[in-house]
């Protein structure tokens, strides 16, 4: 026995680190080449998957050991709340303002819609199949499904911060990271096809579209205000903040919980005695405050550039601990996935028409929550491509949205599992 469990090629964290990172360099490097193969490979094959996937042959096949790897602590506790600072750190509220209450609404429509679906996700499921969403404890799958609510209104970011919350099982977890990235692809390709038949769905919307002709305009000056190059100084302020303000959330989230668990103890089925919770928000609202100052100015030199970076390493670290082998045992998870984004869609195709909304916001709205900054501007840019900013403005919004949004979604889900 005791040769089984240290039956593994490599414990060295640093050999690990160098791993992961020559792994994201290829799927990056091959995701934007220009060879036929890649192109249609990767158009079969998310690139997310496999910065999921990779990583979690490591741990199938015994060349790692998710489990013991401290990696995955460094990058949720010091990587996490930095990349939450430099993500945020952009947005600008009065631009997202200026694009016009619909543009807004949808966006909104589009978070509630992930917000309400995952209860009512649960509530249909468990009429068709009470066994489909069942579990205790760790296993509890409404634990798992906070993590895709963290990632359909936010992103990975904020997917890792429910599952250090919300604490579901590693197995449950590699399912549900499956569950969301082929229910968004999924999702994301119905959006794209949309686009092809804007006219007609503007159409049948009775939605003026001319604002958006003003918005191309708008934001093909805002790129151009924030566009500069970048300087070693520049590198080191940007570091120098996202891991200031990291040191000062953990300063004030080894304060706080300990006195909420101290005098508090019943807010604990909320989260809030957990410092990772207070750590999560703390980052968030610093990198809120900071956008407001000169500070936002640094998005120009690359900071939510550097903050993807670490998004995309606690990623891997995520995918190291995953065990694939657990997927075909909760098939029944898929069919939960699609209620709930059918519910997210349908609601979003209701406001649409009621406000007259043109599709570009339905899509750009949707794609901001569900597929965050990496397909919000993809899919802005599909329709303009200088519009792909607002894609970036409104899934940073994402981003700001997502902790908070995900955990009430958690805390409904909670309460409607049986």
């Amino acid at each position: 026995m005791e040769i089984q469990e240290t039956q593994v090629l490599v414990t060295n964290d640093a050999v690990v680190l160098g791993i992961l990172m020559v792994m994201l360099a290829l799927i990056f490097k091959t995701s934007t080449s220009g060879h036929k193969f890649w192109k249609r490979f990767y158009s079969v094959i998310p690139m997310l998957l496999l910065c999921y996937f990779l990583p979690s042959l490591l741990n199938t096949f015994n060349i790692v050991d998710g489990e013991k790897s401290q990696l995955y602590y460094v990058a949720s506790r010091f990587l996490l709340p930095s990349c939450l600072v430099l993500l945020t750190l952009s947005v600008d509220l009065k631009e997202i303002i200026k694009l016009g209450p619909k543009a807004l609404i949808m966006f909104f429509t589009a978070t509630v819609g992930v917000i309400l679906g995952g209860p009512l996700a649960i509530l249909i499921a468990s009429a068709i199949d009470p066994s489909i969403i069942g579990g205790v404890g760790p296993e509890a799958v409404w634990r798992g499904m906070t993590t895709i609510a963290g990632s359909w209104i936010g992103g990975g970011a904020n997917q890792a911060a429910m599952f250090e919350m919300f604490k579901p099982s590693n197995e449950l977890y590699s399912v549900m990271i499956t569950v969301d990235i082929v229910i968004a692809e999924l999702t994301l390709a119905l959006i794209l096809i949309g686009i092809g038949k804007t006219k007609q769905i503007d159409k049948a919307f009775n939605a003026d579209s001319s604002a958006i002709e003003g918005l191309k305009k708008k934001m093909e000056e805002y790129s151009l205000s924030i566009a500069k190059v970048t300087s070693l100084s520049d590198f080191m302020l940007i570091l120098g903040l996202c891991f200031g303000a990291t040191a000062f959330s953990h300063f004030l989230a080894d304060i706080i919980a300990p006195w909420i668990s101290l005098n508090a103890p019943y807010l604990d089925k909320y989260s809030l005695t957990s410092g990772f919770f207070w750590l999560v928000v703390f980052a968030t609202a610093i990198g809120v405050t900071l956008s407001f100052t000169r500070f936002r100015d640094l998005e120009g030199a690359g900071a939510s550039k550097i903050g993807s970076v670490f998004i995309y390493v606690l990623v891997a670290t995520i995918g190291m601990k995953m065990d694939i082998t657990a997927i075909m045992d909760h098939v029944g998870l898929f069919l939960v996935g699609g209620i709930w984004m059918a519910f997210h869609l349908l609601l979003l195709l209701l406001v649409g028409k009621l406000i007259k909304a043109p599709y570009f916001f339905l899509a750009v709205g949707s794609t901001a929550n569900v597929g965050g900054a990496a397909s919000a501007p993809v899919v802005a840019a599909a329709f303009h491509p200088s519009l792909a900013p607002v894609g970036v403005l409104l899934a940073v919004l994402g981003y700001v949205m997502g902790t908070y949004g995900a955990w009430f979604c958690g805390v409904i889900m909670e309460t409607v599992s049986p």
